[in-house]
């Protein structure tokens, strides 16, 4: 089931330093599709977005296979700016995780692009392909270790209240 190809898009705001932006390792390795224009976003994709109200569960799978998953790539230090302005698609914010990238790392929901589309894959059950994405970094699978117990608690999720549970379970002071 998970050998289908799943449509996996980038949005590209080109504010970080490129040499560090792991999201141009996806689009070069051809792991992602690249948007550069905002009216491409495709309709009913899920937009991975850190301010959504609705957290990210295992049951956005079946949006993932028919229309995709996408992240918006932008530079932290302007983040509020870029998700105050709508784009389409279904938002979802992740459950809490820690970064395990360089520039953030043990820094709560700070996580890069690939981190984010990783998390997202292997919470709707396509460990293999989050692993195959964070496979091209040194530190990809200090990701996957960093964050296995609520990654893996995570995915058996089915719906969004016992998500929030969950959450709190693993990180008790931070969603209050």
């Amino acid at each position: 089931m998970e050998e289908q190809q799943l449509k996996l898009y980038i949005y590209f705001m080109k504010q970080d330093d490129p040499k560090k932006c792991t999201s141009n390792k996806l689009k070069r390795l051809k792991l992602v599709k690249p948007i550069f224009n905002k009216m491409r976003v495709p309709r009913k994709v899920i937009v991975l977005n850190p301010f959504a109200r609705e957290v990210f569960f295992s049951g956005d799978r079946k949006n993932i296979e028919q229309s995709g998953l996408l992240t918006i790539d932008c530079s932290w230090k302007r983040v509020q700016d870029v998700f105050s302005k709508r784009f389409k698609g279904i938002q979802r914010r992740l459950p809490t995780l820690l970064a395990a990238n360089p520039v953030n790392y043990g820094h709560i929901h700070k996580l890069s692009s690939v981190e984010a589309l990783a998390a997202a894959l292997y919470i709707a059950n396509f460990k293999e392909k989050a692993k195959e994405m964070l496979n091209p970094f040194k530190w990809g699978w200090v990701f996957l270790e960093l964050n296995r117990e609520p990654l893996d608690e995570y995915a058996t999720v089915k719906n969004v209240v016992y998500m929030r549970e969950v959450e709190e379970a693993y990180f008790p002071s931070i969603n209050q």
